[in-house]
C-alpha cells in the first residue's frame, strides 16, 4: 500500500488565516471576481491565449491546496500545467437593459461558485459578447488566490499577454511566484526583530476589543454563517470638493479623512474609547511584489483612543502616525501570533469593523484594445462591518459591506446616513469637539422627536382625580367599588365614607398643600383614608407600617404632616411626628357626624395629591411631588391603552408606599371597575392569591416581574390538575412593571402553562407618576430577546433618548431615557437642588415650564419605536420590584462606628436571581459580625435593601487608573459568611430534607441546622420557593410567614415535626405567625 505523500509548499500566514476562517464550507464568499470590460475588435481566441500565458507564468494561477486527513491546514501545491476553464456567452441581441441584467445573473453565479481546492486550477473566466466591439470578461478567484490588487496586475498581465501574442513576442519579465513572498512572510514572522516587532501589535490589545458591537446587531440564529452584502452611496461632487480642499489643508489624505468619520462614527455609536478598525495593507512592501499575484493583502488593527473633548483635527492626525505605523510594521502582523493559536471549531479572529481605500483602477491598453475594471468584488477577511472607499477623478463612492446574518439592511441605510451627516459636519466644523459633530440625519431626527412622540391628546384638565371618581360614584352608585377580606364598599358608601372624612379633616386644618400621613394596614380603611385626604384638599404621605421607624420618622418629619391617619391597634409603634393623630376605626363615630354629600372644590389640578418617598442616593429617601394634574391624566389615558372596563375586578397587591399603589386604586376606581385587596398572607403565598384570583373572578393581575417568577414557580410545583384548577380562571389581563421583564417569564406563562391571558409589558418611574409606556407582548415571541421591550409612550407623554450632553442619539444607540409631559412630577420635597438635577428644562418644547425627567435608564430606540431596556446608568437599581438607591444602603453602612469603607452591588451569579452584596474593609478595632451588622441596618432600612451577602475585604481591588475594578470582587460564599453559630449537623430525617432544600435554593454548599436563612443570602421571593418545595417534601400547608419566625432548619423543623403529627392524629394544626418582620414585597 503506498504511503500517503504530498509534496507542496506551507501557507502564507493571510493564507492560513483564511483558511482556519472557511474551513468545512468552501462555498464561503471568499473570493476575488471582477467584470473587465473590453472595447476594440477583440480576437476571442488571442484573449484565451494571453489567459493561459497568465497561467503559465504565474505559479498561484495553477495553485491547489492539498492535505492528509489528519492535518489541519494544507500545503500550497503548484502544478506543472493547467486546463484553462473557459466559456463563452453571447449577449449581443439582447437590448442593453437585458444585457446589464444578465451580467448581474451571471456575475451573482459566479459569487456562488464552489471552489475544489484539490484541483488544479483556481481560476474561472468567462467572456461574455455584447456587441463586435464590446466583450465582458469575466474573472473569479478564491480568495486563497488573489486580492484587490491582484485583479488590478491580472488585467495588466493580460492585456500585455494578448499584444505580445499578437505581435509574436514573449514577455522578457520573471515574475515573482507567490510561494518565494509565502516564505519569506514566515522567515520574518519567526526572525529575531519579529518579537520586538510583534510587541507593537500586542500593546493595542487586539483581543481585548474583538468583541465590540454595533446597535442593533443581531443574535445569528442558528451557526453563524459569514453573509456578506452591501450598500453603495456615492458622495456628491461638491462633497467630494471640499474633502479634497481640506485635507490639502492638514496634509493629510482623503483616505485618512474617512478613516477619522469611520471611527469616530464608531465612537458614537457604541460609546466605546479604545476603538479598533482593521485597515487593508495591501501586503507589498517591496517594489518587486508590486506586480505579483496572489493573497498579499490583510486587515490590520488601526488603534484609535477617542474622547469627547477631543477635536476633529486631532483625530486627523492620530490616524494618519497610526496608519504610518502600520504600514511600517505589516509584514510582522499575523493574528495567530498576536492572540495565539485557537482551538479546532473556534473562529479565528478577525476585526469586526473595517475599512479600506482605493483609487479608482486605471485603463490598460494594447493592441488596440482598452482594459478596463468594471465591476469588482473582492472578500479577503471576515469582517461586521466594513467601509470601503473608491475615489476616482470625478467621484467617490463609498460601499458599506455588512454581515447580513448580523444586520438588516435597512440599518446599514441608516449608518450610511449617519456617516454621511458626520463627514458633512467634520467638513464645516473641523476643529469641533468631535461629540459636537451631528450624526443624525434629518430624517432620522424627525422620526425620533416627532414621528415617535407625537402623542398629544385632549382630555379634561380642569379636575381633581377626586372629582373624577365622584362622577363614577354617581353613575355606578350601587356597584361594589372595593372588596378587602370579608367586607364590601359600593361607590356611593366609599364616597359617603371619604366626604366624612374630608369635612372632619378640613375641621383639623387640612387644605391644598398641607400633608397627612396614613399609616395603616392593608383594609378598606386605606382607601376611604386617601379619598379623604385628596377630597379635603390635602395631599396624602403614604406610611408602611412595615419599614422601619426611624425611616418612616424622617418621612413624616420631612413632609411636617398635619395629620396622621391610623388605626388604633397601630398606635403604640406611630413614628415620631408633630401632628394629630386620627384613629379613622375608633374615632369614627366623631367623623360620621359629618355630611355625606360631595365636598365645594377644595383644591385645583395644581395642588399635590400625594408624596411618595423613594430610595435616596444620599442616605435619605427623597419625596415625590404629584400634582392632580398629574394624576387625572394618567387615570385617564392608561385605562384607555389597556382597556380597562367597569366588568373588571383588579387585584391590589401592592404597598401603599409604592407609586404602583396609586395605580391599583385610582384606576379602576375612576372606570368604575372593583377592586379586590389581597391579604399579606395572600401576597405571600402565590398559590393562596391564585385562589383569591379563582374565587372572586379577578380579571386584572397588575405585579412586578420578579413576583411573577415565583407565582410560575410556585404553581409548577403542583400537579397539572391542581395546577389547571387554579389557571382555570377569568384572568385576562396580567399587567407588568416596575423592574425588566425577562422573556422567558411571559413565554413560559404563555406556552407551558397554556394561559390565554392578555400580557402587558409597562414602564413608569415614581416620578412620571407611573406607567407612561405600555407594550403588547407578541404571543410569538422571538427567542432571542431576552429583555421585553417597552412600548411608545402613552398619550400626552414623551419618550426622548439622549446622551449625556442632552442630544438625540440615533436609533440603536443606547442613552439615558428622558420623560417629558403632563406625568411629570412636580419635583422631590426639600430637595431643590436634587429636583433642578432631576428635572431639567426640555429642549424640545417651546413651552417655558416644559420639563424632561432624566430616570438614570440606559435604553435605546429600536427602528419601529419600541424601546429596548439596557441597564442603569447610576446606582439605582430594581431588585424584586423595589427600587434602590445602592448610594442609599453604603450612606448607612458608613455610619457603623467600626466600618472604614463600604461597598453595595447588585450581582446576578445566578440567571434571574439579582441579589446585593456588600463588600466591607472594617476599621481594624472595634470589630463587628454580620449578625450585629444586619440588626444596625434593619434598624435604618427596609428589609428589601439590607444585602443578602457579605464580603470582608483587606482592601477594594483597583484598576490601574485606580478605579473600582468590579469584575475582580469575590463572589460571595459560605465561607465568606460569618456563622456565629457552631455548625452542627442535621439530625433527623425532616433537618436533613431541609437541610437538602435550603442549600439548593440559596445555592450554598454547606449549612447547620442553626444558620439562619436570611444571614444565609434568603429573601421573601426564595421564602416562597421554600415554601413550595415543603409542601411536595412533606405535604404539609406552611405559610411564608413561619420562615420569619422559625428562621432556622432546628427552628422550622420543630414546627414541621408538629404538623406532621397533627396530620398523623387527623388533628387540625394551624401555625401562626406574627407580621413585624415580614419583608414587605413590592408586587
Amino acid at each position: 500500500m503506498p504511503e500517503s505523500i504530498i509534496e507542496g509548499f506551507q501557507l502564507s500566514p493571510q493564507q492560513k488565516h483564511l483558511w482556519l476562517l472557511q474551513r468545512g464550507n468552501h462555498s464561503l464568499p471568499y473570493q476575488a471576481q471582477c467584470e473587465i470590460l473590453i472595447e476594440g475588435n477583440l480576437n476571442a481566441e488571442v484573449l484565451k491565449a494571453a489567459i493561459e500565458n497568465a497561467v503559465n507564468r504565474h505559479e498561484i494561477l495553477r495553485t491547489s491546496f492539498r492535505g492528509l486527513p489528519e492535518i489541519t491546514i494544507p500545503l500550497q501545491v503548484i502544478a506543472e500545467s493547467s486546463e484553462l476553464s473557459f466559456q463563452n456567452y453571447n449577449l449581443s441581441d439582447l437590448a442593453p437593459q437585458e444585457q446589464e441584467h444578465r451580467l448581474e445573473v451571471l456575475f451573482d453565479e459566479a459569487k456562488q461558485l464552489t471552489f475544489d481546492f484539490e484541483k488544479n486550477s483556481p481560476l474561472h473566466t468567462s467572456l461574455v459578447k455584447l456587441s463586435p466591439h464590446k466583450h465582458i470578461l469575466l474573472v473569479s478567484l478564491p480568495a486563497l488566490c488573489a486580492d484587490t490588487l491582484t485583479l488590478k496586475n491580472l488585467v495588466s498581465e493580460i492585456s500585455c499577454s494578448y499584444a505580445a501574442i499578437l505581435h509574436n513576442k514573449e514577455l522578457s519579465d520573471e515574475p515573482l511566484q507567490y510561494v518565494d513572498f509565502s516564505e519569506l512572510q514566515h522567515e520574518l514572522i519567526e526572525g529575531e526583530k519579529a518579537e520586538t516587532v510583534r510587541e507593537y501589535w500586542r500593546n493595542i490589545d487586539v483581543q481585548a476589543l474583538l468583541g465590540t458591537k454595533l446597535p442593533l446587531e443581531g443574535k445569528p440564529s442558528g451557526k453563524p454563517e459569514f453573509q456578506p452584502q452591501f450598500f453603495t452611496e456615492a458622495i456628491a461632487s461638491h462633497t467630494k470638493a471640499k474633502i479634497e480642499a481640506l485635507v490639502g489643508t492638514y496634509n493629510t489624505s482623503v483616505s485618512g479623512f474617512l478613516l477619522a468619520c469611520w471611527q469616530i462614527l464608531l465612537w458614537r455609536l457604541t460609546g466605546q474609547s479604545d476603538m479598533i478598525v482593521g485597515m487593508a495593507g495591501d501586503g507589498r512592501s517591496y517594489e518587486e511584489l508590486e506586480a505579483a499575484l496572489g493573497l498579499f493583502a490583510k486587515y490590520l488593527p488601526i488603534h484609535g483612543h477617542l474622547e469627547e473633548n477631543c477635536q476633529f483635527t486631532q483625530i486627523l492626525q492620530q490616524v494618519d502616525k497610526s496608519v504610518q505605523d502600520m504600514y511600517e510594521w505589516q509584514d510582522y502582523f499575523s493574528w495567530e501570533q498576536i492572540v495565539g493559536e485557537l482551538e479546532n471549531g473556534t473562529v479565528p479572529p478577525f476585526s469586526p469593523f473595517s475599512c479600506d481605500f482605493e483609487q479608482a483602477p486605471a485603463d490598460y491598453c494594447a493592441a488596440n484594445l482598452t482594459f478596463s475594471i468594471y465591476k469588482q468584488y473582492v472578500c479577503i477577511d471576515r469582517f461586521k462591518v466594513k467601509l470601503s472607499g473608491v475615489l476616482a477623478d470625478d467621484s467617490l463612492i463609498t460601499t458599506f459591506h455588512y454581515d447580513a446574518n448580523l444586520f438588516q439592511q435597512e440599518d446599514i441605510k441608516r449608518l450610511a446616513g449617519q456617516f454621511q451627516t458626520l463627514l458633512e459636519s467634520a467638513l464645516d466644523n473641523p476643529e469641533s469637539a468631535i461629540a459636537k459633530l451631528d450624526i443624525l440625519s434629518k430624517v432620522e431626527r424627525q422620526q425620533l422627536l416627532v414621528e415617535f412622540n407625537n402623542t398629544k391628546t385632549d382630555y379634561p384638565q380642569d379636575k381633581c382625580i377626586h372629582q373624577l371618581f365622584e362622577e363614577q360614584a354617581a353613575r355606578t352608585p350601587d356597584k361594589v367599588a372595593v372588596i378587602c377580606e370579608n367586607q364590601q364598599l359600593t361607590y356611593s358608601a366609599l364616597n359617603a365614607r371619604a366626604n366624612q372624612l374630608a369635612y372632619h379633616l378640613q375641621t383639623l386644618g387640612v387644605g391644598p398643600e398641607v400633608f397627612v400621613g396614613i399609616y395603616m394596614e392593608r383594609s378598606l380603611d386605606v382607601v376611604i383614608g386617601i379619598l379623604g385626604v385628596l377630597k379635603a384638599g390635602g395631599a396624602y404621605v403614604p406610611l408602611d407600617p412595615a419599614y422601619p421607624k426611624e425611616r418612616l420618622t424622617f418621612m413624616a418629619e420631612n413632609s411636617q404632616v398635619l395629620v396622621l391617619l391610623t388605626q388604633e391597634r397601630l398606635r403604640s409603634d406611630l413614628p415620631e411626628h408633630e401632628g394629630q393623630v386620627v384613629l379613622l376605626d375608633t374615632d369614627w363615630s366623631l367623623i360620621a357626624q359629618q355630611s355625606e354629600a360631595n365636598l365645594s372644590r377644595s383644591a385645583s389640578p395644581l395642588n399635590l395629591a400625594y408624596v411618595i418617598y423613594t430610595s435616596g442616593s444620599t442616605g435619605e429617601p427623597k419625596g415625590v411631588m404629584v400634582t392632580h394634574a398629574n394624576l387625572c391624566n394618567y387615570v385617564q389615558v392608561l385605562p384607555e391603552r389597556v382597556g380597562i372596563t367597569p366588568d373588571d375586578l383588579y387585584l391590589h397587591t401592592a404597598s401603599i408606599a409604592f407609586s404602583s399603589s396609586v395605580r391599583q386604586f385610582m384606576i379602576p376606581l375612576c372606570q368604575g371597575a372593583t377592586v379586590l385587596i389581597a391579604t399579606l398572607e395572600q401576597r405571600a403565598n402565590p398559590l393562596m392569591l391564585f385562589d383569591a384570583v379563582k374565587q372572586h373572578g379577578v380579571t386584572v393581575m397588575d405585579i412586578v416581574p420578579s413576583y411573577w417568577r415565583t407565582c410560575i414557580q410556585a404553581l409548577a410545583t403542583l400537579d397539572s390538575t391542581s395546577r389547571q384548577a387554579l389557571l382555570t380562571n377569568q384572568l385576562r389581563l396580567i399587567l407588568s412593571a416596575s423592574e425588566p421583564l425577562m422573556s422567558d417569564i411571559p413565554r413560559t406563562w404563555t406556552f407551558e402553562f397554556n394561559h390565554a391571558a392578555r400580557l402587558v409589558n409597562m414602564y413608569g418611574q415614581t416620578e412620571t407618576t407611573g406607567i407612561i409606556s405600555i407594550y403588547d407582548i407578541p404571543p410569538q415571541s422571538d427567542d432571542r430577546v431576552e429583555v421585553v421591550h417597552l412600548g411608545p409612550p402613552l398619550p400626552n407623554s414623551q419618550i426622548h433618548v439622549l446622551d449625556q450632553h442632552q442630544q438625540v442619539v440615533p436609533i440603536g444607540v443606547p442613552g439615558e431615557l428622558h420623560i417629558g409631559g403632563a406625568s411629570i412630577a412636580r419635583g422631590y420635597l426639600n430637595r431643590p437642588e436634587l429636583t433642578a438635577k432631576a428635572f431639567i428644562p426640555n429642549p424640545f418644547n417651546d413651552e417655558p415650564e416644559a420639563r424632561l425627567y432624566k430616570t438614570g435608564d440606559l435604553v435605546r430606540y429600536l427602528p419601529d419605536g419600541t424601546i429596548e431596556f439596557v441597564s442603569r446608568i447610576d446606582y439605582q437599581v430594581k431588585i424584586r420590584g423595589f427600587r434602590i438607591e445602592l448610594g442609599e444602603i453604603q450612606a448607612v453602612l458608613a455610619q457603623h462606628p467600626a466600618m472604614r469603607e463600604a461597598l453595595v452591588i447588585v450581582r446576578e451569579d445566578v440567571p434571574g436571581d439579582k441579589m446585593l452584596v456588600a463588600y466591607l474593609i472594617p476599621q481594624q478595632e472595634p470589630a463587628f459580625t454580620i449578625r450585629d451588622l444586619r440588626h444596625f441596618l434593619k434598624e435604618k432600612l427596609p428589609n428589601y435593601m439590607i444585602p443578602s451577602a457579605f464580603v470582608m475585604l483587606e482592601a477594594l481591588p483597583l484598576t490601574p487608573n485606580g478605579k473600582v475594578d468590579y469584575r475582580a470582587l469575590p463572589a460571595p460564599e459560605i465561607a465568606q459568611l460569618e456563622l456565629e453559630e457552631t455548625f452542627v449537623a442535621p439530625r433527623t430525617p425532616v433537618e436533613k430534607e431541609l437541610v437538602s432544600i435550603w442549600a439548593n435554593v440559596l445555592k450554598v454548599e454547606r449549612l447547620g441546622v442553626h444558620n439562619s436563612f436570611f444571614d444565609l443570602g434568603g429573601h421573601s421571593l426564595l421564602a416562597m420557593q421554600v415554601m413550595s418545595r415543603l409542601r411536595q417534601a412533606f405535604g404539609v400547608e406552611l405559610p411564608v410567614l413561619s420562615l420569619f419566625e422559625a428562621p432556622t432548619v432546628a427552628e422550622l423543623a420543630e414546627q414541621i415535626d408538629t404538623l406532621l403529627w397533627a396530620k398523623q392524629q387527623n388533628l387540625t394544626a394551624h401555625s401562626s405567625a406574627t407580621e413585624d418582620n415580614l419583608e414587605e414585597i413590592e408586587l
